[in-house]
């Protein structure tokens, strides 16, 4: 029963936000509740709920002031010279700037750290995309594809977890999917193009000084002298010392990531808003993207709270196990990569490599599959794993490009689908996945 009400509830949850019924806020908090009213926990509701918020509340914390920190850097104009550049070496073509967004998602990546390549991603490049007019669930796909294919990393957190779950050496599951990783790479410039070809048809391609015309018009004249009124072209070297710094202090892990984006965004508004009256202004006009992200952040820790407090990941994790016949046993590393896709989807990273994959791989050592090669496989769904509701970055991305959380995922998971699939494809070419033993 309790097996049954997990997979109600996933599915409920999916359908109300893709369909719209109720927002993703809403939605995080009442569907977990009736679920777990109805499967009878309704006295221990409570202490799950705040479990949950507990759990989570230092990233809520980080991502607040994360927004916070790199809207100032917008307002400042720390990044215009970046969307000039950018524009004067594309001449305004799409194909150029989504290439080009791929590309630098892609090194951004390479720090592990979702958040952060969000953030620097889309503080870049959002500018430039709302100057043409641009679809911003494409800048949101793209990003994030990227992003899907770099957490194999070791130090992107899958990887390292499965390691540990598998007590096998982290070398052991990476390494041989380099050749993965730079076929998924590869792929996502790939579908960058394709998603420039297409806004190339819509838009065409313009000019930087069009580009700038088409800023200015877009603009009624009150709104044009607010925007150049809060930029701080004087500070700009100032500015972008603190960043390069913070993200210095960020890699080096010098303090925790919270703390580091409260004294960074601190020093921003001090800096370059030095009158109260600014800074208040400021944080007023940047506190609508703060609190849909953060909000929602905090709401799905209360999800996550009742879906571990109500043993209901457990009982999902199981009932895999149950499912797969003794006569698929020596295709279990295909199973693995193949449930990977869903399972990081509708559990969060942690319940899927601490308490699935060791199952499945217990089971698929009589096989003769060993840890590392099952390990691998496990790997394969962390591009759609991104686009989980469960994922707090997630709503940072949206957040920060303007969009809702049902219409990115529509958008972006038949490409998460087939990247995912690629990677699993170059896997058993390659025979670090093996097909069957």
């Amino acid at each position: 029963m309790l097996t049954l009400l997990a997979y109600a509830l996933i599915a409920t949850f999916m359908a109300l936000i893709m369909t719209k019924r109720l927002s993703v806020l809403t939605a995080l908090v009442l569907v977990p509740v009736v679920f777990a009213l109805v499967a009878g926990f309704g006295e221990s509701i409570g202490p799950m709920m705040l479990d949950g918020v507990r759990a989570i509340a230092p990233t809520g914390v980080m991502l607040m002031f994360a927004i916070l920190y790199f809207s100032l850097m917008i307002d400042a104009g720390l990044f215009d010279p970046v969307v000039a550049r950018v524009v004067r070496l594309v001449g305004g073509d799409p194909v150029r700037i989504t290439v080009g967004t791929a590309v630098l998602a892609l090194l951004v990546s390479l720090d592990g750290d979702g958040s952060t390549t969000y953030l620097i991603t889309t503080a870049a490049l959002l500018p430039l995309y709302r100057r043409l007019g641009m679809s911003r669930l494409m800048l949101a796909g793209i990003v994030m594809l990227a992003g899907g294919v770099m957490n194999i990393l070791p130090w992107g957190g899958p990887t390292a977890r499965a390691a540990a779950a598998l007590k096998v050496d982290v070398a052991e599951l990476f390494v041989p999917m380099i050749p993965a990783m730079v076929f998924g790479s590869a792929w996502v410039i790939f579908v960058a193009w394709v998603f420039g070809r297409r806004e190339r048809r819509r838009l065409g391609v313009l000019g930087a000084d069009a580009l700038r015309d088409l800023h200015a018009s877009a603009l009624n004249r009150q709104e044009y002298e607010r925007e150049q009124g809060v930029r701080r072209p004087r500070l700009l070297w100032f500015n972008l010392l603190l960043t390069v710094a913070l993200m210095t202090c960020l890699m080096l892990g010098v303090l925790p990531l919270s703390i580091l984006f409260m004294i960074a965004a601190a020093l921003a508004l001090v800096v370059n808003y030095p009158r109260i009256d600014d800074q208040k202004e400021r944080i007023a006009a940047n506190a609508g993207n703060v609190l849909a992200v953060v909000a929602v952040i905090f709401a799905a820790g209360v999800f996550t709270g009742i879906l571990s407090g109500t043993r209901m990941i457990e009982a999902m994790a199981q009932s895999v196990v149950d499912i797969v016949p003794p006569a698929l046993g020596p295709y279990l590393a295909v199973i693995t990569a193949v449930l990977s896709v869903p399972f990081t989807f509708f559990i969060s990273n942690d319940a899927f490599y601490y308490g699935v994959v060791p199952i499945l791989s217990q089971a698929a050592s009589a096989y003769g599959i060993t840890a590392a090669e099952l390990g691998r496989a496990s790997l394969v769904g962390q591009p759609v794993h991104l686009l989980s509701p469960l994922v707090p970055s997630t709503y940072l991305l949206v957040g920060l490009c303007g969009v809702e959380l049902g219409d990115h995922q529509r958008f972006t998971l038949k490409w998460a689908l087939v990247t995912s699939l690629v990677l699993l494809a170059v896997g058993l070419a390659t025979a670090v996945i093996p097909w069957s033993h």
